[in-house]
């Protein structure tokens, strides 16, 4: 199925609920590929043109879910207003994957080795999702439930991603362990504005956000989330390498956003 509209999206989306949503298509060719996905239909999205706007409105940031991960790289507005979040984004993977892979695939994934969910997090990103019984809008914390599980309805569609304008300094920094290419062992995305916020990603199910630990200096408040964290063990690293990679880059990334040397 490969609507032309939002609305006829939308109404093919709430007659097949157990269709599988396509957007870029980059993970779910890779699940299909692996044998760990079947689709008995696939919902395309690909030709639906209002889901690939990037605008700024009342200085916040909207991402149309089919907008991808090079556009949001590239784009003038992000980099000037977001550019945390354009950075975040062009360190994913390769061009190749960047010019293909979108906003909302990404978010809709669940993949807990993806770059942006951590960055958009630390920056109180919205995500809006749609039904014919109306529109909802929800964290990246709220969205994602899981390895690979969100809070998605059968028949809603994720359709564009909302990012305030950043009060303070903001940074996202990415340990690899393997190549340069390669999913992230640990990110970390820092944003301060009245208050500071840590989001680590790729080392649990979900991203990791302890709003409580974030006071003190970049010292304490690394090694308190590398305490609270119960990191995963996969092929980028072990449990004990990740808690101590995670000490070490929440205090870089605290570093870098304190106001001293914003």
């Amino acid at each position: 199925m490969a609507p032309a509209s939002l609305e006829e999206a939308l109404a093919l989306r709430a007659e097949h609920g157990d269709a599988t949503v396509l957007a870029g298509g980059t993970f779910v060719g890779i699940l299909m590929n692996q044998g760990f996905l079947a689709p008995s239909a696939l919902l395309s999205l690909g030709n639906v043109e209002e889901l690939r706007g990037i605008e700024v409105v009342d200085d916040e940031l909207r991402l149309g879910a089919m907008v991808t991960h090079r556009a949001v790289e590239r784009s003038p507005a992000v980099q000037e207003g977001w550019p945390a979040l354009a950075r975040a984004f062009s360190l994913v993977a390769s061009p190749r994957v960047r010019n293909v892979a979108t906003v909302g695939g990404v978010l809709a994934d669940a993949d807990y080795a993806s770059d942006p969910p951590a960055m958009l997090a630390a920056l109180d990103a919205k995500v809006v999702l749609r039904s014919p019984r109306g529109e909802r809008a929800l964290t990246v914390g709220e969205l994602i439930l899981g390895f690979y599980r969100t809070s998605i309805e059968p028949d809603e569609l994720l359709v564009e991603v909302h990012v305030p304008a950043p009060a303070g300094p903001a940074t996202y920094r990415k340990f690899r362990s393997r190549s340069a290419e390669d999913r992230p062992c640990v990110a970390v995305a820092a944003a301060r504005g009245d208050r500071l916020r840590v989001v680590v990603g790729a080392v649990a199910g979900t991203p990791q956000d302890f709003p409580d630990l974030c006071d003190g200096d970049p010292a304490e408040v690394a090694a308190a989330y590398a305490e609270r964290i119960e990191p995963l063990s996969d092929a980028r690293g072990s449990a004990g390498y990740r808690r101590r990679v995670i000490a070490a880059e929440v205090r870089r990334a605290v570093e870098e956003v304190s106001w001293t040397r914003a």
